[in-house]
């Protein structure tokens, strides 16, 4: 196993289309998680990935584990246990000015109350070169944070290469410790970073003066953004960051950038309007960069995968991006028509 992500998958319930929750007594029952949709991609990809994480031993964490081998996903390193429960997510789609709204239920999951002590890393990390966290994991729990930390500390000890998606959820950082405390903490360890603007600045407490309800983003911002947080974390290799211009729930402005110290570069500029579901466009961006770095020997490439695979994402429904190589090229060639292939 080459590629290896961590963190916890939870059953989504959405409301039927664009209906607020209960508007009718149906809710439609799906799996996702930022660590797990990564693999989810990366297996799209043919790459070899698998993932970790805690679930309870019963039918429904059954069934979100025969989902993942369907992908392509390895299992065998998922931790069941008879402690906890399996976290769900609420998620009502929005449109027009409406947005989009997520609720947590994940108190108490089997990840949240799982013994950090119990880990045994060198059989987790077998034969993994490659080892994909997000913030959303620290977020969840002391020994979750516990388990973070020591997660990017045993990698990184044994020469893996280490990535993570910020991803700054105000909702879950209720155990007594801010963002900061501990992502300033883990970035020491990570090579490659994904972030939005305001990952980076409720995360690391980098403050920016980006004004993302602008006409269009300041590619300079961005840039003097990525210089700042590469001169706060000297070991850290690159950050990519995804630019998103809402002019509203249905239509975005969709790019990226990234920076390697020696070179920043930006992606072109994708309109995506009527989106049918953005939940794991960032996580499909994470995916794509993972596998356009080690895909093509040149990072511009890299950084165009990573934006349309994520592009595409937003007309996919559900947590996963369901696309393959072709698909993702074949919008980079510059077909955008989505005329039906036949």
């Amino acid at each position: 196993m080459k590629y290896l992500t961590f963190g916890e998958i939870m059953m989504r319930l959405k409301s039927p289309g664009l209906e607020r929750l209960f508007q009718s007594p149906s809710l439609e029952a799906t799996f996702g998680g930022g660590e797990a949709n990564v693999a989810v991609s990366l297996a799209n990809y043919g790459l070899d990935v698998g993932y970790v994480t805690f679930l309870p031993k019963h039918a429904i964490a059954d069934a979100c584990i025969r989902e993942l081998r369907g992908f392509g996903v390895d299992t065998s390193r998922i931790i069941r246990t008879n402690k906890g429960r399996m976290g769900i997510y609420f998620l009502e789609g929005g449109t027009n000015q409406l947005a989009s709204k997520v609720i947590y239920d994940r108190a108490g999951s089997s990840i949240a109350i799982a013994d950090p002590d119990s880990m045994d890393w060198e059989h987790i990390f077998d034969g993994v070169e490659w080892f994909h966290i997000t913030g959303i994991t620290p977020a969840i729990s002391e020994s979750a944070m516990r388990l973070s930390l020591d997660s990017v500390r045993e990698a990184k000890a044994r020469g893996i290469t280490v990535s993570c998606d910020l991803n700054f959820r105000k909702n879950l950082w209720r155990y007594g410790k801010t963002a900061p405390e501990v992502m300033t903490e883990l970035m020491k360890y990570v090579d490659v970073a994904v972030a939005n603007e305001e990952d980076v600045q409720k995360s690391l407490g980098i403050n920016t003066d980006i004004n993302i309800a602008c006409e269009k983003l300041d590619d300079n911002k961005y840039k003097e953004l990525s210089n700042r947080v590469l001169e706060a974390y000297p070991d850290l290799k690159m950050i990519a960051i995804t630019m998103r211009e809402s002019h509203s729930a249905d239509w975005n402005s969709w790019s990226g950038c990234l920076n390697d110290r020696e070179t920043f570069y930006v992606s072109k500029k994708y309109e995506i309007r009527d989106i049918f579901d953005r939940v794991g466009g960032g996580d499909s961006f994470a995916a794509g960069l993972i596998y356009g770095l080690q895909a093509y020997g040149d990072k511009q490439q890299a950084l165009e995968f990573a934006v349309a695979a994520s592009c595409l994402k937003h007309s996919i429904s559900g947590d996963y991006n369901r696309v393959g190589i072709a698909d993702v090229e074949k919008l980079m060639g510059g077909d955008v028509t989505g005329r039906i292939l036949r």
